[in-house]
């Protein structure tokens, strides 16, 4: 089984507004998020969250996902994985991980990269270009070095540290890389997708 990690617990201070909870197109970015992870063949997805949770949870918590739990919306990225890793089940082989902003990412790039793995790749990059992105896959042989990343590092720390086993993917598609962060990225990610710029949200 295949699990994904939807990192949502920060404040999105350089946004200016709570990016998991922005518009786009007729969802909203993080149910945009868990919608091309379940079409590219996740059976199981955790979302953690952290500021706002209450929020979040009340927009998908209809939705065939787990939560977790991240108390302080300040720190690393290394402490939401921590928290999603705790709550994978015994059963799961692997586990895709991604910010939740990066809402265009196609079903086709999960699933190309579950191929991989099944292929006995162990911790996959997908690019566009040359240019890493999200979402990642990391085998979960690696799980307890998940739990304990560097914080000043997360993520990257992991893959330096096996290099040898790092496949990096190339795969059709930008939008691997085309995450969120400010407020003019989301106007012209958005109009690019939908072809208008999206409304303007509450604030928060």
């Amino acid at each position: 089984m295949i699990t994904a990690i939807v990192l949502a617990a920060g404040r999105s201070q350089r946004m200016g507004a709570f990016k998991p909870l922005l518009p786009f197109g007729k969802q909203t970015v993080i149910e945009a998020c868990i919608d091309y992870l379940r079409r590219g063949g996740v059976e199981e997805i955790i979302v953690v969250v952290g500021h706002r949770s209450a929020d979040l949870q009340d927009q998908v918590g209809h939705l065939p996902i787990q939560f977790a739990f991240n108390p302080d919306a300040e720190s690393e990225m290394s402490a939401s994985i921590a928290a999603g890793v705790a709550k994978i089940s015994s059963t799961t082989g692997a586990t895709l991980i991604t910010p939740a902003d990066l809402p265009a990412v196609p079903p086709t790039v999960v699933s190309a990269l579950i191929t991989e793995w099944q292929n006995g790749a162990k911790l996959i990059i997908p690019t566009w270009q040359n240019r890493g992105g999200h979402p990642v896959l990391v085998d979960l042989r690696f799980r307890h070095e998940l739990q304990t990343l560097d914080p000043d590092l997360g993520l990257k720390s992991l893959f330096t540290s096996h290099r040898d086993e790092v496949t990096r993917l190339p795969v059709n598609s930008p939008f691997i890389a085309r995450d969120i962060d400010k407020w003019d990225d989301y106007l012209a990610l958005h109009t690019e997708i939908f072809g208008h710029a999206p409304p303007e949200p509450p604030e928060g």
